[in-house]
């Protein structure tokens, strides 16, 4: 009889590898859900809530049911952590009025404690060690707390900077650069460069996204939000339907013995 247990366990990282394609997916999703988020809030409250949080949920029921990295529960994964990270950063400020300098703060100490938490844990914050349910489980804590903080963030200097969403779109593509210019010449630790983009990535979509589809008023072109997200969600589709078809980004499956050793420090 087969071990139902063993049969649960991951045979590949259920992250993808890091390529130019995953950084452009990764903002359209953060873009995306930003438009998304604000627009469900202004139809409702109460509907924002419902479809954020269990867009959430069913999310990750799916990401974490399967074995290995599937493109389409993966990146559906990472939108509604878009969608409701954005959701947990503007509640602070929207609803309980905490001025943004504070949630910034505030988003910034809890990913450095879930850092250094998940680092005392696992000995290595590398996404090709997501091999495990419990670093999984760190990864998308993680995750998530970058969807707030850069939400924050953004909303920071937007609003708090009054450099507006173009210009907070254009600090975020210039800090960007930076951790890429630090790992390709001065050899920064990949792994301290891939967790500082991934942050700014948030910031940049989100800024960018804003400036699509708020309206004249606030300093945007005034598309919608409503129509931002539904053409950036047609493209991720797109990009998600081809990296299924060409495997692109697929990390390699691990052996064995790596995955026993992975699964026994649970």
């Amino acid at each position: 009889m087969p071990d139902v247990q063993k049969d649960k366990r991951p045979v590949a990282a259920k992250v993808p590898e890091i390529t130019a394609l995953f950084w452009v997916l990764k903002v359209l999703t953060t873009g995306t859900g930003e438009a998304a988020s604000d627009y469900f809030a202004s139809v409702s409250l109460v509907v924002a809530g419902g479809i954020g949080a269990a867009g959430f949920a069913i999310s990750l029921w799916l990401q974490f049911r399967t074995r290995r990295y599937v493109p389409a529960a993966y990146w559906f994964a990472v939108l509604m952590v878009a969608v409701f990270g954005t959701m947990a950063a503007d509640a602070l400020h929207k609803v309980l009025g905490i001025p943004y300098p504070v949630t910034t703060a505030f988003y910034a100490l809890a990913l450095a404690v879930v850092f250094v938490l998940w680092r005392r844990s696992e000995g290595t914050l590398s996404i090709h060690s997501i091999r495990s349910r419990r670093r999984e489980v760190w990864y998308w804590l993680t995750v998530l707390l970058t969807f707030a903080l850069g939400t924050a963030a953004g909303d920071l200097t937007a609003f708090v900077l009054h450099l507006g969403y173009l210009w907070s779109g254009v600090l975020f593509a210039v800090a960007i650069a930076v951790p890429a210019l630090a790992w390709w010449r001065f050899a920064l630790n990949p792994v301290v460069a891939f967790w500082s983009a991934y942050v700014l990535t948030r910031p940049l979509g989100a800024s960018f996204a804003d400036w699509l589809g708020k309206s004249h008023a606030l300093g945007g072109l005034g598309w919608g939000d409503g129509v931002v997200s539904g053409v950036a969600t047609a493209g991720i589709a797109l990009l998600v339907a081809y990296v299924a078809a060409t495997r692109h980004g697929v990390q390699p499956e691990t052996s064995s013995r790596e995955e026993v050793t992975a699964w026994s420090r649970q």
